[in-house]
């Protein structure tokens, strides 16, 4: 999976324009990086990577590329 196939999979996450997104974006400075988000990347990361993601891994992501890291 290449790294706009992931980035296009986190727009439609946070219900965000495509090529909105980049991966030196601050996630603390999107609106769209709430609660619901953060419950909703942690099924996404199972569901699709087969990743279990926590709330302690989540609070250490600052910047989109932590979460595109996480994803291998």
């Amino acid at each position: 999976m290449t790294i706009k196939e992931k980035l296009a999979m986190l727009e439609e996450l946070f219900e965000m324009d495509e090529g909105s997104l980049s991966a030196e974006m601050v996630l603390d400075e999107l609106e769209q990086w709430d609660s619901m988000a953060k419950l909703s990347l942690i099924v996404l990361m199972d569901d699709e990577f087969g990743k279990e993601l926590s709330g302690d891994q989540i609070k250490k992501f600052v910047k989109i590329q932590d979460v595109l890291d996480f994803m291998g």
